[in-house]
């Protein structure tokens, strides 16, 4: 009896471990995603076109921690603060995950006292928002960055990034879009002429900021309702905030009765006037329009700002329009460095932003949607054998590429069939195969064949790294 008890003992607990192992949940955390080699192949093609254009406009690269001090974080964000993930002490160190890659930028520019660079810096950022993920928003995205600090003279830095925008949009061939810019100094003018208090200037700005996603009338209601803003002041805002154009709003601005005496708002209109003249020199104004709705929500902005909103896409493979909103944001922050440093020494910056996972999921829509075969490896030639026990001469000339740098495969089996290796550069879109037979090693050469057209040609040995050079240069 004590034999078979300890026998259904054990078959329990086996079982107890089986159902241990069925409540495991399988998913990656909210607001997080994986990426197949699919995914990865898209996004890596991204990135290029950004990073190049980064480098085309003579950026340097830098990359800070993913974690900063909590100190160095707070405050920075305005209402969005409470979208910080928080970490628990560690060592006696509060500790935040970074929200953005300009705050630890301007950290480390006052921590090595730098008062002049340019730089890029792509990388992951972390918020405790609540995920759309069909639009692309997640609690764990990349950032690319690119930040031009130093004193330099005025909008000449701030035109180049909008440059910047302009190049990257049309590159990635995303459909049309538009860069909305204003200024904070014209939108806090504006809110002085209107009757808002100095104490409830970023409040309202942040108000401000939801016009692309609500009407008016919900943004007014929420001045008036939440914020205590006087009704006549909220109307009077009203009738800026709905104005958009170019350098004719500008120069009607500038004449405006009550504007025109701010002197904030004046500086901001003067500045505006020459970005406009600049961005006409870069041949890029019908993409830009001067918006005085535009707030952007961040705390540390104090000059121009900007944001490139994607108009409806207009695809035929999709039938319902994809809404992604903005997918690149920045501005000026000339006094954040200064918040850092010890004796307040302040450096302008100006940068932009680009959404990068709007971005991915537009064109990963758009690649379900028409069905493109897309490659998931750069893989040149692989490296086949027409008759058996040829495993070890595969191996040799395997080798014999990877040391000349050609990118090479083969199937991993002794003696694979010549079919299924064919099939294999098929699937995998590999465009060329080099040939191991008996016949081609007693002549000295390789049986390459082209997958596409199926031709087959005989390549001295010795000539064969070239020539797969040649072929896969013209793909």
């Amino acid at each position: 009896i004590a034999k078979e008890v300890a026998k259904l003992l054990e078959m329990k607990a086996q079982l107890g471990e089986d159902e241990g192992k069925h409540k495991f949940v399988l998913k990656t955390p909210k607001g997080t995603r994986d990426y197949g080699p699919k995914q990865m192949a898209i996004r890596e093609r991204v990135f290029n076109a950004i990073i190049s254009c980064f480098k085309r406009h003579g950026a340097e690269v830098i990359d800070t921690p993913v974690f900063e001090l909590k100190e160095t974080l707070t405050g920075k964000y305005g209402e969005d603060s409470k979208l910080i993930y928080d970490l628990k002490d560690q060592g006696g160190e509060l500790l935040s995950l970074r929200y953005d890659l300009t705050v630890p930028f301007a950290r480390y520019l006052a921590m090595n006292k730098i008062t002049n660079i340019k730089r890029y810096h792509i990388a992951k950022v972390y918020r405790r928002d609540n995920p759309a993920m069909t639009r692309g928003r997640y609690r764990e995205f990349y950032q690319c960055d690119f930040d031009i600090a130093g004193q330099f003279d005025p909008m000449i830095p701030d035109a180049e990034c909008l440059k910047i925008v302009h190049e990257i949009l049309s590159d990635l061939q995303l459909g049309d879009f538009v860069i909305k810019v204003n200024d904070r100094r014209i939108l806090d003018g504006m809110f002085a002429v209107c009757g808002v208090p100095d104490s409830k200037f970023r409040t309202i700005c942040s108000s401000v900021d939801k016009l692309d996603k609500v009407p008016w009338e919900e943004v007014r209601s929420e001045m008036v309702g939440e914020k205590g803003l006087s009704p006549e002041a909220a109307d009077h805002i009203g009738e800026y905030v709905q104005l958009h154009g170019g350098l004719d709003l500008i120069e009607r601005l500038l004449q405006d009765p009550k504007l025109s005496q701010n002197k904030l708002a004046k500086e901001g209109l003067g500045d505006m006037k020459l970005l406009f003249e600049y961005l006409t020199l870069f041949d890029i104004t019908d993409k830009i329009s001067f918006d005085l709705s535009l707030a952007r929500g961040l705390d540390y902005y104090t000059g121009v700002i900007f944001e490139a909103v994607l108009l409806h896409q207009g695809n035929e493979h999709v039938e319902e329009p994809v809404s992604v909103g903005s997918v690149a944001g920045g501005g000026r922050y000339d006094g954040l460095v200064g918040m850092f440093d010890p004796k307040g020494r302040k450096v302008p910056c100006v940068g932009v932003s680009i959404g990068i996972e709007r971005i991915f999921s537009i064109l990963e829509q758009r690649l379900e949607a028409s069905e493109e075969k897309i490659r998931t490896t750069e893989t040149q030639v692989l490296v086949a054998s027409a008759q058996k026990k040829l495993l070890e001469e595969r191996l040799k000339l395997i080798s014999e590429l990877w040391d000349a740098g050609i990118k090479a495969e083969m199937l991993y089996k002794k003696n694979p069939k010549l079919l299924n290796q064919l099939q294999y550069c098929e699937e995998t879109g590999i465009p060329l195969v080099a040939i191991v037979g008996e016949q081609e090693l007693k002549d000295g050469v390789i049986r390459l064949r082209i997958v596409a057209t199926r031709e087959e040609v005989n390549i001295r040995r010795e000539s064969l790294v070239e020539e797969i050079r040649i072929r896969t240069s013209q793909c």
